[in-house]
């Protein structure tokens, strides 16, 4: 942070706010021990309060600067950027596959998701194809990084509104999650589980009946949950009315996903664009039309309950077969060809050097509807195995667009359910 020195009167008073923000902070008149009373705010009910960019005040590395008035915020400035990492810059000096661990570490509460958005895209401007089982794997794992994301959303939100049993209960659900793609991608977190051209291991029977066991056990959990919060007056009068977001402004501003579905606007890229196997699968897209962090929790409650229906299908549906295109040019040959061939081995070695490349100068942009909306990875290709350029479009950046406007009006007190009703990641904002 910049420190500027500032004159004020005989005296010398340091500042260590942004020059940027200067605008927002009162000059605070002070010589020595005396001090200068304010006619126009005698009691000093006008102040500016930094929240953040501690993590605990925040969802992580996020500093809004907020101009008070009494209990209520008269003005909000969101400064993000504390987490930077270069990572769009660092997709240009490694081959498609290297990047992959990067994607996890973006949206690092649904890893899955970001890996198979990425995946999609090098596949899109490569003319890569997987096969049809890896498609349904993909899938699967997919909503449930969905259904792990929004079980930490609701167990963060509600104990930002003040209540801390439902953290510890979803938090309990996630860890079964969590041994599922240990079992799945042999990794708990950040899986990098999906390949260019399909994905890792294939999912054993022993994998699907851990899946099936936690849906039936989680729909359970869905419904007890449900009974707990939806007549709970103090979670509903936190919730009711308080940062709306009215559908016009929800586009205007760049809302996404769950966010932008609770203000009425119906739209999610696995029907607007479906990818994957979603456009064999049947479920619906929750709408809610009042904008406000009630609304948004009810979309992405019942949210849940819709991935528990695209897996319960997929499972059902999921085809026999390979799990990697059946070319040595455009993905990573299996263990047993590295193994036991001389071919296999050299294909792994040259998918490792260089990895797959597509023509020069092809330019492609692929989204997904990510937990918190659309993820999109635009690429554009000179014939190596690395990108040229590449472009991410995060949810995360595009709904924190909003909050400057959700906050200004709005209670102190209401600060944090305000922020965690929009369920921003740092990491994939700040990329």
């Amino acid at each position: 942070m910049e420190k500027e020195l500032i004159k004020a009167g005989e005296g010398e008073k340091f500042s260590f706010f942004p020059r940027h923000h200067k605008a927002l902070y009162g000059r605070l008149e002070s010589k020595h021990s005396s001090v200068e009373i304010d006619e126009q705010d005698p009691l000093g009910t006008q102040m500016v309060l930094n929240i953040g960019p501690q993590h605990p005040a925040t969802h992580g590395v996020l500093r809004l600067v907020t101009q008070l008035d009494g209990e209520r915020i008269a003005k909000c400035v969101v400064d993000v950027g504390y987490l930077h990492r270069g990572i769009e810059k660092l997709a240009e000096y490694k081959t498609f596959q290297e990047f992959m661990p990067y994607t996890d570490r973006m949206d690092y509460l649904a890893p899955y998701s970001t890996n198979t958005a990425f995946c999609l895209a090098v596949e899109k401007v490569a003319g890569i194809e997987a096969p049809p089982r890896a498609q349904y794997i993909r899938t699967i794992a997919c909503e449930l990084a969905r259904i792990s994301a929004h079980l930490l959303w609701i167990g963060t939100m509600v104990m930002d509104a003040g209540a801390i049993s439902m953290f510890m209960y979803a938090f309990r659900e996630r860890e079964n999650i969590y041994s599922i793609f240990d079992k799945l991608a042999g990794v708990r977190f950040t899986v990098s589980h999906c390949r260019i051209g399909g994905i890792q291991f294939d999912m054993t029977d022993e994998v699907a009946a851990m899946i099936k066991k936690f849906l039936d056990n989680l729909e359970k959990e869905l419904d007890g949950w449900d009974k707990l919060l939806a007549k709970n007056a103090i979670w509903l009068n936190r919730n009711i009315g308080v940062g709306v977001v009215g559908k016009e402004d929800a586009i205007a501003y760049g809302f996404t996903g769950p966010n932008l579905r609770a203000s009425g606007v119906a739209h999610d890229i696995r029907v607007a664009e479906p990818y994957l196997v979603y456009n064999e699968l049947d479920f619906e897209i929750p709408i809610r039309t009042e904008g406000d962090c009630l609304a948004r929790y009810y979309v992405r409650f019942e949210e849940m309950r819709q991935s528990i229906k695209i897996i319960r299908q997929c499972l059902q549906k999921i085809p026999k077969g390979i799990i990697r295109t059946d070319d040595a040019k455009k993905s990573f040959p299996s263990k047993n060809e590295v193994y036991y061939s001389m071919e296999g081995l050299i294909h792994d070695f040259m998918m490792t050097d260089v990895g797959a490349c597509p023509p020069a100068g092809v330019e492609a942009y692929h989204a997904i509807e990510a937990p918190k909306g659309e993820l999109g990875f635009h690429i554009i290709s000179d014939g190596t195995g690395s990108p040229w350029r590449m472009k991410i479009k995060s949810p995360s950046f595009s709904n924190l667009q909003v909050l400057e406007k959700m906050m200004e009006g709005a209670m102190v007190a209401d600060t944090v359910v305000l922020i965690g009703s929009i369920d921003p990641v740092m990491g994939e904002a700040d990329k």
